[in-house]
């Protein structure tokens, strides 16, 4: 809880340095190094959880309690990793095979809540000022950096190349992680359980304070709270969105949500998250290693500082009387797509890009990760406040095209990646472009 406006962090961003302990955990799975495309099925499945969660909000309306549901997807995550702890080694024989079936059931729990995380955050955020909202961003973004520092910590990949006994090689040496993958999962029950409480404490809060539970403004004025604070009346495409009678009177039907304005926010918002949570990540791997291991950590760690920082801007940025309007957030994705399109060509390149070997090409790719990340974190924060304005219902629209964007990422990039191999990596110690 931070100040005023406290942050849930979302169990949906504990997933993003899973890569850090794969190489860890896989030669002891009996999945062995196919447990990348087994879990690949498993977060595929995970998303039984939102499509569940929309039925229920389509045939029993007003049946499902968003704060049960949300203390449900919680108490289920802090369960998952705790017994991902100590049981992810554990295995089964099946059909006279050792199996790990504890790891991959687990994981597909784990899977189930970060995916539903997504619709019920957002669209229990409606009942607070928007500036909640932009607070709720920094607290996922930070949840994101957190592991990322931890998987960092840990030390998986480190290596160091030592000359072979014969000729002018190189024979790569691995070195032994700092701490092991239990211990790594024990420390997210820390973060998960600290989530846990917080958000414990923000409903307790709400509790106590005073007054209608909807802002409505008071007669001539706004009132202290600002109510379409990122509308831009020069915009004409936000003049197609919902409109209100003047207070005091009765106001006409509200328009439906599905404008055109709506629908190409939420648009731009799924092919964001696309290209944040499931393009872009699946070849980070290929466009910063050929620049060496400290490329790869920084551009990592600099591009999950890059996300909290952005909606700690937006915080502000997005109060002020000129706000966003729907020409701004098509300039924000654009820039994002620049150094997007900048690190797939690196990727496509690799294992010989541009500039290998030099701090200039070392310093490019980092600061290119850091703006994608930074550009697309703040375009995510000013749609969902744009559609704050246009009810419940449409933070829950948020919430599933921000998860459903990320899984066709994802699907979209696994073919390439992992069955049709399109992209290479290079050999460790080894001058892979030398002609």
């Amino acid at each position: 809880i931070c100040g005023p406006t406290p942050r849930i962090p979302q169990p949906a961003e504990l997933v993003h340095p899973a890569s850090s302990w794969v190489g860890t955990v896989a030669p002891s799975l009996s999945a062995g190094w196919n447990l990348p495309a087994y879990l690949s099925v498993l977060i595929a499945l995970g998303n039984l959880g939102p499509v569940s969660v929309a039925l229920t909000h389509r045939f029993a309306p007003k049946r499902l309690k968003e704060r049960w549901l949300i203390h449900a997807i919680q108490a289920l995550a802090t369960a998952t990793a705790l017994l991902l702890a100590l049981l992810w080694d554990h295995t089964v024989v099946v059909a006279g095979q050792p199996r790990s079936v504890a790891f991959l059931a687990l994981a597909f729990l784990l899977a189930l809540a970060c995916c539903t995380s997504n619709v019920s955050f957002l669209p229990f955020m409606y009942q607070f000022p928007p500036l909640f909202i932009r607070t709720f961003f920094i607290g996922q973004g930070l949840s994101a950096l957190l592991p990322c520092v931890l998987a960092l910590g840990q030390g998986v990949g480190q290596l160091e190349c030592l000359n072979a006994t014969w000729g002018n090689a190189s024979q790569p040496r691995y070195l032994r992680e700092n701490f092991s993958a239990g211990t790594y999962f024990g420390l997210l029950v820390a973060l998960l359980v600290s989530s846990a409480l917080a958000f414990l404490a923000l409903v307790l809060w709400h509790g106590r304070q005073e007054g209608p539970k909807e802002r409505v403004p008071p007669e001539g004025g706004t009132g202290p709270e600002e109510v379409y604070p990122l509308r831009d009346d020069s915009d004409p495409a936000l003049h197609d969105g919902i409109t209100e009678g003047p207070p005091g009177r009765d106001s006409p039907p509200l328009l439906t949500f599905w404008t055109g304005r709506n629908i190409y926010l939420l648009g731009l918002l799924g092919v964001s998250n696309a290209l944040t949570n499931g393009v872009l990540p699946s070849v980070q791997s290929y466009s910063c290693l050929p620049y060496g291991n400290t490329a790869f950590h920084l551009s990592v760690v600099f591009g999950n500082i890059a996300n909290p920082v952005a909606c700690f801007v937006a915080m502000f940025l997005l109060s002020r009387p000129w706000g966003i309007g729907g020409r701004d957030t098509s300039i924000i994705s654009a820039a994002g797509c620049v150094f997007g399109a900048y690190l797939m060509g690196l990727a496509a390149l690799s294992p010989c890009p541009p500039l290998q070997g030099s701090h200039v090409g070392v310093a490019l790719v980092v600061l290119a990760w850091t703006c994608f990340s930074g550009l697309f974190a703040y375009l995510k924060v000013a749609i969902s406040s744009l559609l704050h304005e246009a009810g419940h219902a449409a933070l829950f629209w948020c919430g599933a095209v921000i998860q459903a964007g990320s899984l066709l990422g994802a699907l979209v990039m696994f073919p390439p990646t992992s069955i049709y191999h399109l992209f290479q990596r290079g050999q460790d110690c080894v001058d892979n472009c030398r002609a």
